[in-house]
């Protein structure tokens, strides 16, 4: 049995971000930086901004415009897997599970009932070449069934072309406004030997741990991956001060734990791969956050799409703002302070919102409360 290493709370905070490229020594590339991440969560909501830009900003900076990961997709750098995005390099480690999806009976059966429909997307896609979902003509032969809502013709394609994405059939190719330009995926994919299953699971678990740094031994896969398989993780076992274990960390990562930690404080995306074990955000640093855009007005105690603050190692509060293009600002609802502000934390925050705007290319920030 591995010796289980000892590590201090602030020292377990600091791998994390590490792993997730939030300390001060900013990447400079964005492949490089997805490859580090594994991913960039996708998600349509752009109060601020669309999610795998804000994810890529609060990484990369001003180096970082708004689109590049749109425009690396188009060019066939990226790729984009359900909710995820993913450099093309990692590609071959997806395609046996893509030869097995779905393992679901009930979506398994829904597309054999609709091999025709299928066969009818592809033909068209085959001669038209890249074309938006709207442009797709309903062909199903049983209807999706969309949870209470009942039967939905535009869910049936939206539902196949997603299926024959994860299929590997197609591919998103790009963007017109918000909706997905999609493509067969022999014409956006490059020919490569896929990974045999079980070695594709290793490297990606492993790479999984690279990037969190530390986690819980057992975890589940990711919506991009796609089967929800569980697993064990690899790496060092490790106990830390005050939380509840046990816990896993990257090897190498846990050589620099006594590392100098350059600080900086950071504004991030509510769907950001640090944010989204909110079990793991509570154990250890002792944050609690909810996206509240799905809950009434009256019950949010945040904001609709309220960013949290990043500062140092520690998560110091929300910010609740709004970009309103039209005008040309940014509007800040409120700054929720978790810890009390002191004068040098809250002149940080408002420069990275001052950089939020200007990355914008809003030309002004709108505090709506007295917050300056």
């Amino acid at each position: 049995m591995p010796s289980t290493h000892r590590l201090s709370v602030t020292q377990a905070r600091r791998i994390a971000l590490r792993a997730q490229l939030l300390d001060a020594r900013r990447p400079v590339d964005l492949v490089h930086t997805v490859e580090d991440l594994t991913y960039l969560a996708v998600d349509p909501t752009s109060a601020v901004a669309p999610a795998t830009d804000l994810i890529a900003w609060s990484r990369l900076g001003s180096g970082y415009w708004p689109g590049a990961v749109d425009d690396a997709v188009a060019d066939g750098i990226l790729f984009q897997l359900r909710g995820t995005v993913r450099s093309m390099g990692d590609l071959p480690l997806y395609l046996e599970q893509m030869k097995r999806w779905p393992r679901h009976e009930g979506l398994r059966g829904w597309l054999r009932e609709n091999e025709t429909f299928e066969r009818d997307i592809l033909r068209l896609l085959d001669a038209e070449g890249p074309m938006l979902a709207k442009d797709i003509p309903d062909t199903a032969v049983t209807p999706y069934r969309w949870g209470a809502e009942g039967w939905s013709s535009r869910r049936s394609v939206a539902e196949m072309l997603e299926a024959l994405s994860m299929q590997g059939k197609l591919a998103m190719v790009g963007r017109k406004g918000r909706q997905r330009l999609w493509d067969l995926a022999e014409r956006a994919y490059p020919r490569v030997d896929p990974v045999p299953l079980e070695d594709a699971r290793r490297e990606r678990i492993g790479r999984r741990l690279a990037a969190e740094g530390i986690a819980r031994p057992r975890v589940q896969s990711r919506s991009g991956d796609g089967d929800g398989w569980w697993t064990e993780l690899p790496g060092e076992p490790v106990e830390v001060d005050g939380v509840d274990g046990p816990w896993r960390v990257d090897p190498e990562l846990l050589e620099r734990a006594d590392d100098d930690f350059e600080p900086r404080t950071a504004l991030l995306c509510p769907f950001d791969a640090l944010i989204a074990d909110r079990k793991r955000l509570l154990d250890l640093f002792d944050y609690e956050y909810v996206l509240e855009m799905y809950k009434p007005k009256a019950q949010r105690r945040w904001g609709y799409f309220a960013l949290p603050i990043l500062h140092g190692d520690r998560f110091v509060g929300k910010l609740d703002a709004k970009a309103d293009r039209r005008a040309g600002v940014l509007n800040v609802f409120d700054v929720h302070e978790d810890l009390p502000f002191d004068g040098h934390l809250m002149d940080a925050v408002h420069a990275e919102v001052e950089r939020l705007a200007s990355w914008l290319s809003l030309g002004e920030v709108r505090y709506a409360r007295g917050d300056e």
